[in-house]
C-alpha cells in the first residue's frame, strides 16, 4: 500500500467519521429525512455536473445500473435514513461507534451467506468486535440511551453492509463520478417519498444548521463517497476496508471536540476493542505481499 493510498484512506476515515457530528447538528434543527433527501439532491446534482464536465456519461452497463441502484437505496436511503432518524435521540459518538462495526457485519455476512472461510485471526476479530459493541451499548443503555435509536442504527448498519457488498459492481467500468452522483439521486428519491409521507417542513434556521448542512453535503456527502470508490479501485475493497478501524476513534473524538459530548472510559475501551477486531478481520483477508491487489 503506497503513500497515496494511505492518504486517501486517512482522508476517507476522517470525512466518514465527521458525518455523524454534522448529522447530529442538522437533526436538532430540521426534520431528519427531509434534510437528508435535500442533501442528497444537492450532492447528486453536484456529482453529475462535475462528471459531465469531465466528459463522463450516464450510459452505464446493466451491472453498473443495478449496483448503483442497490448502493443508493441501501447506503443513502436506508443506512443514513435510519441513522439520521436515530440521532434525534442518541449522541453522535454512539452512532459513529455502531456504524464503525460495519466491517464486522461484512465479514460475518461473507461467512454465513457467501461461504467465505474465516481464519482464526478473523474469528478472533469478529468476537472482539462484537464484544466491544455489546460493552458500549450495555454501558449506554444503563446510562439512559434510547434503545429505539440504537436499534435504528443497527438496522442501518445492516443496510450499509449490503451496500458495501454491492460496491464492486458499481465502481467498475469507468464513469466513477457519474455513478457517485446517480446513487445519491437514487437515495434522494426514496427519502423524498418517506419525507412527504411522514414529516412536516418545520425548520429552525440557525447558523449551525446552515454550516452543518453545507459541510455534510460537500464533505461526507460527496467527497467521502468519491474517495471511497477511488480507494477501492486502487487497492481493492478488502484493503480499503482496513481504514474503517480508525472510525470508532475519529467519530468519538470529533463529537467530543465539536459537540462537547462526554466520553466515558468504557466508550474508549469499547472503541479500542472494536478497532482491533476490525483490523484483525481485515488483516486475516490480506493477500500475500507478492500478489497483485484485485481491481474492481
Amino acid at each position: 500500500m503506497d503513500l497515496r493510498a494511505i492518504g486517501l484512506g486517512l482522508a476517507f476515515a476522517l470525512m466518514w467519521s465527521s458525518a455523524f457530528t454534522s448529522a447530529r447538528m442538522i437533526v436538532l434543527d430540521a426534520p431528519p429525512i427531509t434534510a437528508l433527501a435535500v442533501r442528497f439532491l444537492f450532492s447528486g446534482l453536484l456529482g453529475i455536473f462535475i462528471a459531465r464536465a469531465f466528459g463522463q456519461t450516464w450510459k452505464l452497463s446493466r451491472v453498473q445500473w443495478r449496483s448503483t441502484f442497490i448502493f443508493g437505496v441501501c447506503q443513502n436511503a436506508l443506512y443514513l435514513g435510519f441513522f439520521f432518524y436515530a440521532m434525534q435521540t442518541i449522541e453522535a459518538s454512539l452512532a459513529a461507534i455502531i456504524a464503525a462495526a460495519m466491517p464486522l457485519f461484512v465479514g460475518l455476512a461473507g461467512w454465513v451467506f457467501l461461504g467465505d472461510r474465516l481464519r482464526p485471526l478473523a474469528i478472533l476479530g469478529l468476537l472482539m468486535g462484537i464484544g466491544g459493541v455489546v460493552l458500549i451499548m450495555g454501558s449506554r443503555l444503563t446510562g439512559g440511551a434510547d434503545y429505539v435509536g440504537i436499534l435504528a442504527c443497527i438496522v442501518g448498519t445492516l443496510a450499509l453492509t449490503v451496500a458495501t457488498l454491492a460496491v464492486r459492481g458499481a465502481s467498475g467500468g469507468g464513469n466513477l463520478l457519474m455513478i457517485v452522483g446517480l446513487q445519491m439521486l437514487v437515495g434522494s428519491a426514496v427519502l423524498s417519498v418517506v419525507a412527504l409521507a411522514f414529516e412536516s417542513w418545520d425548520v429552525n434556521w440557525t447558523t449551525e444548521l446552515v454550516l452543518a448542512f453545507t459541510y455534510a453535503t460537500i464533505v461526507p456527502g460527496f467527497l467521502a463517497t468519491l474517495t471511497w470508490f477511488v480507494l477501492v479501485n486502487q487497492i481493492g475493497a478488502i484493503r480499503a476496508a482496513t481504514f474503517h478501524f480508525l472510525n470508532p476513534f475519529f467519530g468519538v473524538i470529533i463529537a467530543a471536540i465539536v459537540l462537547g459530548e462526554a466520553v466515558s472510559l468504557l466508550d474508549l475501551v469499547g472503541a479500542a476493542i472494536i478497532a482491533f477486531g476490525i483490523l484483525a478481520v481485515q488483516l486475516s483477508k490480506q493477500e500475500p505481499k507478492a500478489s497483485i491487489p484485485a481491481k474492481v
